[in-house]
């Protein structure tokens, strides 16, 4: 399992500073059968942080730490990990950067090599940074993202909820193209960093069916209400 933005390892939220783990701590903290844990974190003091955890309650876990941002870890990666063709088990990649700092491409690479992914489609999207901030501003952040032609569906947009839901069907059609099963599911959000009423996970995947395993998922979760 491979955690391209770690972090610290742990988060806080809410007025009362509530501390809980990240999602790859909690799944290591888990009894599941992975043989081996990647954890990447670019930021020196969230790097650090996190060696600094990662040493003092799982030591004896076969964990590996980079400090390399996601478009310098293909090499790496590649070095430690058999391709699609040599290795017998699966490799599922979680990109949690609360951002849209992810480059496609870096993800188009990983697709290449049998990876499977689970992202959550969570960034700042509120009154202070809204549609316009990200087409504006940050176009180019957009285009890297999404791709040229992904971002330009978006100019015609006119409000965030919008602009969210676009993203989230752009970017789906975007795996598809890479030839993996796509699956999403929705959950309601009540965040000031995120004023909409849901935010979706996508699960990508060409060795498995996206679909059996978010059925599967379903069956112990409260029901879900549709964004779209």
């Amino acid at each position: 399992m491979i955690d391209l933005f770690a972090g610290s390892g742990l988060f806080s939220v809410g007025h009362q500073r509530e501390i809980f783990g990240s999602t790859g701590l909690t799944a290591l903290s888990a009894d599941l059968p992975v043989s081996q844990w990647i954890f990447c974190e670019a930021n020196p003091e969230q790097h650090y942080a996190l060696k600094t955890r990662m040493h003092k309650y799982f030591r004896n876990k076969p964990v590996s730490i980079f400090d390399l941002p996601p478009a310098e870890l293909i090499d790496k990666l590649r070095s430690i990990l058999p391709l699609r063709k040599e290795r017998r088990t699966a490799v599922l990649c979680i990109v949690d950067p609360f951002s849209l700092e992810m480059p496609f491409k870096v993800l188009e690479k990983l697709a290449s090599d049998g990876y499977s992914f689970l992202i959550p489609f969570t960034f700042m999207l509120n009154n202070r940074m809204d549609f316009q901030y990200y087409l504006k501003e940050h176009p180019e952040k957009l285009r890297n993202y999404l791709g040229a032609s992904g971002s330009e569906r978006l100019k015609d947009v006119e409000s965030n909820l919008q602009f969210y839901r676009r993203l989230v069907r752009i970017y789906q059609n975007n795996m598809m193209m890479l030839g993996l099963n796509t699956s999403t599911s929705v959950h309601k959000l009540n965040s000031t960093l995120m004023e909409l009423p849901a935010y979706y996970i996508g699960f990508y995947s060409r060795q498995f069916s996206t679909k059996a395993i978010q059925s599967d998922v379903r069956v112990s979760e409260h029901l879900q209400f549709e964004l779209f």
